[in-house]
């Protein structure tokens, strides 16, 4: 399958750290884990920051789904759930992903966000449309593979697999739909990659620190501490990741993270990478400040609630 390529310096452009405000959308698997709606809240306090544009349902399957179309069902109900909770409108704003994973890289899963997400890249605009995506990029990649040529119109920020140093790529995102994150490094897609190890992982709170920064911070407030509290039956000693911050964070503040240029991994059939020099380059997180994270979702929820 052939791809339009940005020249070098358009390429490396696109991978800068952020320093404006920027037109986005989000991909999410909001049912997944509880993470997700964490993700979307930040995203609809940040305006200073982030236009979002649009929110897309992601599928999975896990213990919370008995398949990708169900996952995808749950998570656009779960959206529903946060806008509602936030007083937001939702007509013409949330959308219907795939309902199955690609099984070829030249055979993307047509569904309204595909439609949505080609329609909104080709659109006049001063910048490119960044394309938030925290569950498997089924959605992103069926958008590339359908119209190409918004390769040259987005930059896909993703939270997926592991650090390219790292003896496997095996995660959660990644690994449910092998073929669709194969094709995010294989496309040319200008592309910013958040890995979960030593990375996002680090994006952990505690019962206490939601009781005393997240309740009673609004309708979301509560809610983001009602599902918090019920994810787990035990909160003694315990933290839990809210890994999805983390590619929004990028887009708030990029100096909140260290990064590196690197080339573009080959994803292997074992989910393990392998190394090719003469491959495009992506920018790969490698380290994140947990505390400014945090502080500014509190901050924000705060703000909100005011």
């Amino acid at each position: 399958m052939q791809f339009p390529t940005l020249s070098p310096s358009q390429h490396l452009a696109r991978l800068e750290p952020i320093s404006g405000p920027v037109d986005m959308v989000l991909d999410t698997d909001t049912y997944n884990e509880i993470d997700d709606q964490f993700a979307l809240v930040y995203a609809l306090l940040s305006k200073e920051r982030l236009n979002l544009e649009a929110v897309y349902a992601a599928p999975f399957h896990n213990g919370r789904s008995s398949g990708p179309e169900d996952g995808m069902e749950k998570s656009y109900e779960e959206i529903l759930r946060v806008f509602e909770r936030m007083n937001h409108p939702h007509e013409g704003f949330v959308f219907k992903g795939s309902r199955q994973w690609m099984s070829a890289p030249d055979q993307p899963v047509q569904s309204e966000v595909v439609d949505d997400l080609i329609a909104r890249a080709k659109a006049d605009r001063k910048g490119p449309l960044y394309v938030v995506a925290i569950g498997a990029p089924t959605n992103v990649s069926s958008a590339i593979a359908t119209a190409p040529e918004i390769i040259e119109r987005i930059v896909v920020v993703w939270l997926g697999g592991q650090p390219l140093n790292w003896h496997t790529a095996h995660e959660f995102n990644l690994k449910q739909d092998l073929v669709s994150s194969r094709l995010l490094f294989d496309s040319g897609v200008p592309l910013v990659l958040l890995p979960c190890q030593n990375v996002a992982e680090h994006i952990k709170t505690t019962q206490a620190e939601m009781e005393r920064f997240v309740k009673g911070r609004g309708a979301i407030g509560d809610y983001l501490f009602e599902i918090f509290s019920n994810y787990s039956p035990d909160h003694f000693a315990r933290s839990k990741e809210i890994w999805d911050l983390a590619p929004l964070a990028w887009l708030v503040n990029s100096d909140w993270m260290q990064s590196a240029l690197v080339h573009s991994p080959i994803l292997t059939s074992d989910r393990t990478w392998s190394h090719d020099p003469r491959r495009q380059f992506i920018r790969e997180v490698l380290s994140l400040r947990r505390d400014a994270i945090f502080g500014d979702l509190f901050r924000k929820l705060e703000d909100y609630r005011a």
